[in-house]
């Protein structure tokens, strides 16, 4: 696994969620180099070096990777910085597994929707934004360029639509937005590994989101692994996936498509052609043994993801396995107090936690209602289902916290026994 010692990687974007792919790439024996706009960014923490660099920013890229001869280029967990890689990695001549036209299609939500169609994989139903006698509310008021529910907002009715607008545009570089159907129905997760143009669906799992903060986006509480709707999703949108993928020539990487189930019909609303922040690869790690993160740093360096065998070692069904990801979200307020966690490395059903939020820091009021409001996922891996139900209940009793008034700051997590249909007995094995 030595085999890159010295190479010099750089990798755009320093969320938190980068962290892990950054530690992985140290590692392997790789210097990282991680440069984002915002100096504090904590996977700047754990690089080999660390610059202010915006991702955006392809001419300051290109010079920050010729003044460090850099190996290769990486975008981490960020969609918004998916075309600045791109664009980076073909100026430089350095391996990238997106090219300019999957850029274009799954950059913006505009025109992912419009590629999808083609293919019949159906996008939620749209209003003319322009036509606001034959809006009907509930809606969903999305920018375009942005992800982690950022910028995005619900509206009942006219004065919370025109206020959903501008938050929209206020967080969109392309100053666009689209206007949805607000959706009350099952939310799901379609995540594919691709490698030398073999395409893999890697998870297919039930995704489950607050109902607390009314207006907001619909911020995920966790998953459950597999989907409950797994069989009927193969049998229905998988096939026209896999075609949209082959006819705009993804060859490489991995992808998740975030959708919705009614009444026998998926409806796509989102995609990350990316690791992704929730990041069910530490699940197909812990139940196949190979790392995603280990694929991608390998293509960046050499243009191949190695010689796994997807069609061996990959199985959306998980083995036999139940998984699940587990979210704790917090409000408004300085954290003062965090208990529960402590012990956590001795649980063999966790597999990983990857906190974001720590005792001291203050969760602010633009964070409520998308992903920055996270402290922590947990990923669980069981042999049953009753063990998953049972280690999922654990933990959302267990965890507190509180602020510096001793308030609670956790928001409800979601309905186990509803998620994993223990109170149907044919679905309860």
């Amino acid at each position: 696994m030595r085999e890159f010692e010295g190479k010099k990687l750089l990798i755009l974007g320093g969320n938190p969620e980068t962290t892990p792919l950054v530690e992985t790439a140290n590692n392997m024996g790789i210097k990282t180099i991680v440069t984002s706009g915002r100096h504090e960014d904590p996977a700047k923490l754990a690089a080999y070096k660390a610059y202010d660099v915006d991702g955006l920013d392809v001419p300051g890229l290109v010079e920050l990777a010729r003044a460090e001869q850099v190996d290769g280029v990486l975008v981490g967990v960020a969609d918004i910085l998916v075309p600045a890689y791109c664009e980076v990695c073909n100026i430089l001549n350095l391996p990238c597994y997106a090219t300019q036209k999957i850029v274009n299609v799954f950059a913006f939500k505009d025109a992912f929707k419009e590629a999808c169609e083609r293919y019949g994989v159906h996008g939620i139903p749209e209003f003319n934004p322009d036509d606001l006698e034959n809006i009907k509310f509930p809606v969903m008021i999305k920018p375009v360029d942005n992800g982690g529910g950022v910028g995005m907002t619900v509206a009942n009715n006219l004065d919370e639509y025109k206020r959903g607008v501008e938050i929209a545009l206020a967080n969109s570089h392309k100053k666009k937005f689209i206007v949805e159907r607000y959706m009350r129905c099952d939310d799901m997760g379609m995540y594919y590994t691709f490698k030398d143009g073999y395409c893999s669906a890697s998870c297919i799992y039930d995704r489950y989101t607050t109902s607390e903060q009314p207006g907001l986006s619909r911020v995920c509480l966790g998953g459950t692994y597999p989907s409950k709707h797994i069989d009927e999703y193969f049998n229905k949108m998988h096939d026209n996936a896999l075609r949209l993928f082959k006819d705009i020539g993804i060859k490489n990487g991995v992808l998740m498509l975030s959708g919705f189930y009614e009444n026998g019909e998926f409806y796509v609303y989102d995609t990350g052609f990316r690791l992704q922040g929730e990041a069910p690869h530490l699940l197909m790690k812990a139940i196949h043994g190979f790392d995603q993160r280990e694929m991608l740093i390998r293509f960046a360096l050499t243009g191949s993801e190695g010689d796994i065998n997807l069609e061996l070692e990959d199985d959306a069904r998980l083995r036999g396995k139940w998984a699940a990801t587990l979210w704790f979200l917090l409000k408004q307020g300085k954290i003062a107090k965090i208990s529960g966690l402590d012990n956590i490395d001795k649980d063999a059903r966790v597999i990983a936690n990857i906190q974001r939020l720590h005792q001291g820091d203050y969760v602010r009021p633009e964070w409520i209602g998308n992903e920055k409001q996270v402290l922590t996922r947990m990923y669980l891996v069981c042999d049953s289902k009753l063990e998953l139900a049972a280690a999922l209940k654990y933990y959302m009793q267990t965890v507190k916290v509180l602020d510096d008034q001793g308030r609670d700051m956790l928001l409800k997590g979601f309905d186990v026994d509803k998620a994993l249909e223990l109170n149907n007995p044919a679905a309860s094995k």
